[in-house]
Parts: structure tokens; sequence; C-alpha cells
């Protein structure tokens, strides 16, 4: 149907915006259809439970990567004293891999994604999110299934070498991670609130199913090797259900219909990349800037403690041969606790959507500073210059639970105000630019988290 232009010819413009923003927003609002059909459903909720597994998918790699701490602490442990396994140690001196390895997967996780965070909203208009989203999980799925190769090479006599392949499987990863989730968001951004509540919600819970996958793997009663061997496969298997619930989700009715709009536009100007030019950052820049400060902020803060600090703080009771302290104590409050914590928030801020106003959110994630000393003050070993002043489990469970229920709640709050700041036909690139104030957030979180190590 032939469009329509129904801009007064009289209204007021805003004089900071520039003519060439104008005749870019009123060329997109002109071939807009006038009448849209009546919006099919959800049947059996099969798009929601879809992004809830694609944002688990998101991050995959980086919750199993970080969760898996007994298989790392055997590869780099040190051979001379440990030569079965780590488990249940009364030794709680690490080597310097060991205690820093988690720490330098933080920065080799975040720096690459805030590259591709960024790159990823510069060609998200010139190329299709079915390549970026599909591609991005086969690479993704091929470097898992390399980890999960490495698992069964000794690779005792070069654990440094080792230790340089990891890294460089994780940046890779990561990349594709990167490009996942900006493209997710940018095609999530075109649906109500509950389906990016169902995205962030979904990473939140991947999370959780890392944490309670390397439980299961080690309640087995395995070694190490054989642990990570179940482990990874579980992170595989979970890949490749992903990309076959991508290609349903994209013949879905529902979908269609909500990326109706955007592919006419395409057909209308004759290529995605004429679509490219029809939306200013700048605009969207100047109506989110303080949603994107406050994501940065919130991120920030928390990946300069966690994982990096928080997977160093030990029970209490460490060292006297109780499985509880020496073996599930860090998979279940360092990792399960924090995720079902950070998932509770972005639930609850999906439901309440309050504070509404920027400020308070801005104040709101200043504030989550205090976890930085509070956390750094735990039981985290080794530590040279701090002194310990919360000793106690119940303290630092306390201390991690508050930590992560504010991050995920400021988090959902932030994704699902930032697009309802601009027009429609916006939302896309105000999704993309919160995800690049996320990898700003991740990338210098990651950084402060090897300095904190380094202070304890």
């Amino acid at each position: 149907m032939a469009s329509i232009n129904t801009t007064p010819l009289l209204q007021e413009l805003d004089s900071e915006i520039e003519d060439n923003d104008i005749h870019e927003s009123l060329a997109v609002r002109d071939n807009k259809p006038l009448f849209k059909p009546v919006e099919p459903r959800d049947k059996f909720n099969t798009v929601y439970l879809i992004f809830y597994i694609l944002g688990i998918v998101t991050l995959l790699p980086w919750n199993f990567y970080v969760t898996a701490n007994d298989y790392w602490m055997y590869k780099f442990r040190d051979t001379k004293i440990h030569n079965n396994s780590v488990t249940g140690s009364k030794e709680i001196n690490k080597t310097p891999l060991q205690a820093e390895f988690t720490s330098y997967i933080t920065v080799a996780s975040a720096t690459p994604s805030l590259l591709f965070f960024i790159l990823n909203a510069a060609i998200s208009h010139r190329t299709s999110a079915n390549k970026r989203i599909l591609g991005s999980l086969f690479f993704m799925l091929l470097l898992m299934i390399l980890t999960l190769v490495l698992v069964f090479i000794d690779t005792d006599k070069w654990q440094y070498l080792f230790f340089v392949i990891t890294l460089t499987i994780v940046v890779f990863l990561n990349v594709c991670s990167a490009i996942l989730s900006g493209s997710i968001f940018g095609i999530v951004s075109n649906f109500s609130p509950i389906y990016i509540t169902a995205t962030i919600g979904g990473q939140a819970l991947g999370g959780i199913f890392a944490a309670a996958a390397e439980i299961v793997s080690l309640a087995l009663g395995a070694s190490s090797t054989h642990s990570a061997l179940v482990y990874f496969l579980i992170g595989n298997i979970t890949i490749a259900l992903s990309i076959v619930l991508y290609i349903v989700l994209t013949k879905t009715v529902f979908y269609k219909y909500h990326i109706e709009d955007k592919l006419l536009t395409i057909s209308e100007f004759g290529s995605s990349s004429s679509t490219a030019q029809l939306v200013s950052n700048r605009v969207v820049w100047k109506k989110t800037w303080i949603c994107g400060l406050s994501m940065f902020l919130v991120f920030a803060i928390t990946l300069s403690v966690y994982p990096g600090v928080t997977v160093l703080i030990e029970s209490e009771g460490r060292g006297n041969g109780n499985k509880w302290n020496d073996l599930y104590f860090i998979p279940t409050i360092t990792y399960l606790l924090f995720s079902i914590g950070d998932y509770l928030g972005r639930i609850s801020a999906g439901k309440i959507q309050k504070p509404k106003k920027e400020s308070i959110i801005l104040i709101l994630s200043l504030a989550r500073f205090v976890f930085i000393p509070l956390l750094m003050l735990c039981n985290a070993q080794p530590r040279f210059y701090w002194a310990v002043v919360f000793n106690k489990d119940y303290q630092y469970i306390i201390i991690l639970f508050m930590c992560a229920i504010s991050n995920g709640y400021l988090a959902n709050i932030i994704a699902i105000l930032a697009p309802k700041k601009v027009d429609d036909f916006e939302k896309e690139t105000a999704s993309l630019m919160m995800t690049v104030f996320m990898g700003v957030g991740l990338a210098l979180g990651s950084v402060m988290s090897l300095i904190m190590v380094k202070l304890l």
C-alpha cells in the first residue's frame, strides 16, 4: 500500500536537531504504512520461550568458562604438589595462574566484546540479523567443541601455552557472543517489554544454568577432568539446540509481524545500506545518554569485583575436610547465588518497572560503588594488603546477594527504559547503544578486577 505523509506542515521542530536529522526522521515516518494488521497471538508462548533460551546462550561461553573453577584450578595447579586433583585439598596457597586466571579471562572476555558491540551497532543495518545470529552461533559451537577436546589433553607440561590457547578461545567466543547479544537485543527491541525481560532474564538464568551444571558435574564424584567433560558437553548441546530454535523463531507469524515495518522499509529503499542512513545516532545519543551512563556504571562496578575477587573468597571452614567448604562453596555461593540474585532482580524489574526517572536510576547506579570495598574486605585469599573484616560466610552471602540483585534490577530497568525514550524507528539503535555502554562497562570493570586482585 502506498505510504501517506501524515506529518503536520506547521509542526514545530527542535532547534537542536540539524536539517539532515529532520529529513532522516521524516523519511522513515513517511514510509510507515497507515494501517497495520491485528497482532497475532504468541501461541504457547513459543517466541517468549525462544527469546529466553537465546538470552541464556548470549552469555553461555562467559558463564561456562568462569563457573568451571574446579577444572581451571586443576589445569593450573602446582603439579609438584597436586598430582591428581585439587578437589578437597587443604592447601590454600594458589599458584599465580590459579589466583589470576579468572581476572585474565574477564579481560579477555570484555575487551573483544566492547569492540564488537560497537562494530555490531555500526553494521547492523548492512548485514541481516539472520546472518549475524546464525553465523555467531555456529562459530560459538565450533569453539566450544574445541574447549571440550582440550579437556582430554594432558597440559601439565605446557600450562602457560594452554593458558594462552584458552584465552585466545575466550577472545573469539566473546566476539561471537557480542555479535549475537547485540543482534538479539536489536531484534527484541521491536517487541513488547516482556520479551526484553525474557531475553535479559535468560542471560541471568544462564548463570544459574551454568552454576547448576557445574555443581551436578562435581556431585558425580568424578575427577576434575571428567566433571569438566560433562559440564562442557552440556554447553555444546545447549548451543546446538539454540540454532534449531532460532530457525523456528524466524518462521513464526508472531515474529514476522513484529519485524514487518523494518522489512518494509528495506524493501522500499532497495537495500539495507540505505536504511542505515535513516536513523541518526547523534539524535538517539541525546535521548538516551543518561541511560547509557547508568548501564556503564552498573557493569563496571560489578565486573571490578565479580568474579575476579569473589572467586577468591573462601569459606570460613575451608581446609577442615568438609565437602561443602572445600568443594561446593565457590560454585554454590559465588556463582549460583549471584546468578539467582541477578535473575530475581531482572524479573522484578520487568514487573515493577520503577523508578522511571533517569536521574534516580543514575544515582542508584553510582551508589553501587559501595560493593567494591565491601567485597574486598571479605575472606579472599591470597591477600597481602587489606585485612579481612567480613570473615563469616553469612556476611559474604548477604553482601554478594545484594550486589547481584541490584545489578539485575538496574540492568533490566535501563534496558526497558532506553527504547521508550526514542521513536519507534530508533528503538533498535537505542538498544544497540545500550549494549555498547554495557560493553564499555564490562571492559573497564574487567581491567579494574586485575587491579583489585593485586590490591588484596
